[in-house]
């Protein structure tokens, strides 16, 4: 309901911005807010002198969920001639785009991945996500976390399903002496002013997320994420993601750039199965998400 409020003043906010007043020019308004637009704030720091990733972080918005069975919506029209980028010049080589994590399936999990839909997703019975929506783990299944810092860890609450990570930062090695969990096992450490988390020991039971559609993976599974605070208000996350036994070689995420809530606290989205049965019924009559 909090959000819900935000997002009605915002809005509000925003139409009322948009009411043209006599005498006003929109064009010097612009250039006088481009002059006196004060620069983002420096990120805050820790007591041990690290940035402190401490807060509530999200996409910048809620994101609409589209219910099964809801046509996708059209994709956007193509540019025009007149807007289309200058041809690169003859005999010029072209970069090659970064692989996709699809593309690095190895054959047979290739073929696997034909035969399987959202129905098969795990988490419709409440299993968390290895990595999460967004290419982000903090996110678990939904789209906001909360970090909190202290001198010897890192702890990331997920509101979705209400799982956490405990992430020592104080040196210690991976533990050897605990069982293979959805969410792996991580530890951390600072390079310069960007956090590191090596995450290993995941169980194979649950599944993942990769550029937003949800995948199969093995025990193998090992996901490095760098957590930079840019600013303030901005959090970046690099993330590799390697699976030996599923994929050819290491997918390489895009750059996740969150923003900090405005709100401090996550709530709590649990998951009791009731919620996800009619999920699960509807996916199985829509063979929704299987091609």
């Amino acid at each position: 309901m909090k959000r819900a409020l935000i997002n009605f003043l915002l809005t509000s906010a925003a139409a009322i911005a948009l009411v043209p007043f006599v005498g006003f020019d929109p064009a010097a308004a612009q250039s006088a807010a481009a002059q006196t637009k004060a620069a983002p704030e420096p990120a805050p720091r820790a007591a041990d002198g690290h940035p402190d990733l401490s807060g509530v972080w999200w996409p910048g918005r809620d994101l609409q969920v589209r219910p099964l069975g809801n046509p996708l919506p059209a994709a956007p029209a193509a540019p025009s001639r007149a807007a289309a980028p200058a041809p690169a010049a003859a005999g010029a080589p072209r970069p090659a785009p970064p692989p996709s994590f699809v593309s690095l399936y190895q054959p047979w999990a290739a073929a696997k991945a034909k035969t399987l839909g959202d129905k098969d997703d795990p988490s419709l019975r409440c299993v968390p996500v290895a990595f999460g929506t967004v290419n982000v783990s903090l996110y678990g299944l939904g789209f906001v976390g909360q970090i909190v810092q202290t001198p010897k860890f890192v702890v990331m609450l997920t509101e979705t399903y209400h799982s956490f990570k405990i992430i020592p930062t104080d040196g210690r090695k991976h533990r050897d002496d605990v069982a293979p969990s959805y969410r792996g096992d991580s530890v951390g450490h600072w390079e310069g002013d960007t956090l590191v988390i090596d995450s290993t020991n995941f169980t194979d039971m649950n599944w993942m997320h990769a550029e937003g559609r949800v995948s199969f993976h093995s025990d193998a599974l090992h996901i490095v994420e760098r957590y930079r605070r840019v600013d303030a208000n901005t959090l970046e996350v690099d993330a590799t993601v390697e699976d030996s036994k599923v994929l050819t070689g290491p997918w390489k995420v895009p750059t996740q750039r969150m923003q900090l809530a405005p709100f401090d606290q996550i709530m709590e989205v649990g998951c009791s199965g009731v919620e996800t049965a009619p999920l699960m019924d509807a996916a199985s009559k829509l063979n929704y998400g299987k091609k």
